[in-house]
């Protein structure tokens, strides 16, 4: 028989199944569609504040799994959209990309560097764990036009990628060795985005774009429980399909160390407006 799975723990289960101990003990999940996940799979449980369980036999047995996440990615990224003026489409995104990759050209990674985004505007997942958690423009100009939707949502995209990097690190921090990420999901579909994670997180990105890992996993799961395979690792390992890699840029990674600094303070910063606006009212002299 075999149990369930979560959507987030069916696509781990997809990209990270088939891998041998030593890949295992190295590496993460990351599921980013609407949301992002990562997930790590160890032998001894990871705990840190701001991260998820650990949870034992979650994804693989005898196998603890530690979580982080962010809870709107694919769906800030519609969003942004919206704002623009645009019913959020794949013909729409793809678009804009074209257009961001023409600026990238001219600019590189200092593409709209004066507008900064903090990326929370459904809560923090983690590190802050904060339903109440609102996201922040700054930088915003008097533009309304198609090209200024595309550089707002480039720092979006940035914005995004950094907050996945402060998660990795936190995982790291705990005891979480990570040398490569494999990603499934919508935005592992997307080059130019696979490669601005890379980047962000200074980490080789694994993308499994060319097949559903969440449909795997539950595949895995089905055929062990029609007695097909005899236990998960089995059926990962015969279900297995590889992912392309796609290495760190080194020429971002000062632009986007900045940005990793702003978007702290800017998050700083909303806890103390959040204090401010909490506190009671001074007396009338």
């Amino acid at each position: 028989m075999a149990a369930g799975l979560i959507d987030a723990h069916s696509g781990a289960l997809g990209v990270l199944g088939g891998l041998p101990a030593i890949g295992l003990a190295r590496t993460a999940a990351l599921i980013a569609g609407t949301s992002n996940c990562l997930m790590a799979l160890r032998r001894s449980p990871v705990a840190a504040p701001g991260l998820w369980c650990p949870c034992r036999d979650a994804v693989l047995p005898r196998l603890w799994m530690t979580e982080g996440g962010q809870s709107a990615s694919g769906a800030l990224l519609d969003h942004i959209c919206r704002l623009g003026g645009g019913a959020p489409s794949a013909e729409l995104h793809a678009r804009i990309w074209r257009r961001i990759a023409a600026f990238r050209e001219e600019h590189g990674w200092e593409l709209a560097g004066g507008a900064h985004v903090s990326p929370d505007f459904r809560g923090s997942r983690s590190l802050g764990a904060a339903a109440s958690a609102r996201g922040v423009i700054s930088g915003l100009a008097l533009d309304a036009s198609f090209d200024g939707l595309c550089k707002l949502y480039w720092r979006t995209a940035v914005a995004i990628a950094l907050g996945l990097r402060g998660v990795l690190e936190a995982m790291r921090a705990a005891g979480c060795a990570i040398d490569g990420i494999h990603a499934t999901g919508g935005h592992a579909r997307n080059p130019d985005l696979v490669a601005l994670y890379a980047t962000a997180t200074a980490t080789p990105i694994l993308a499994h774009g060319h097949s559903d890992a969440v449909l795997r996993g539950a595949a895995i799961a089905a055929t062990v429980a029609a007695g097909l395979h005899p236990d998960l690792a089995t059926a990962a390992r015969a279900m297995r399909r590889e992912g392309r890699v796609v290495p760190p840029d080194p020429a971002g990674r000062a632009r986007l160390d900045r940005d990793y600094r702003i978007q702290q303070e800017m998050r700083s910063q909303r806890a103390r407006i959040a204090e401010l606006s909490s506190a009671p009212d001074a007396p009338a002299a």
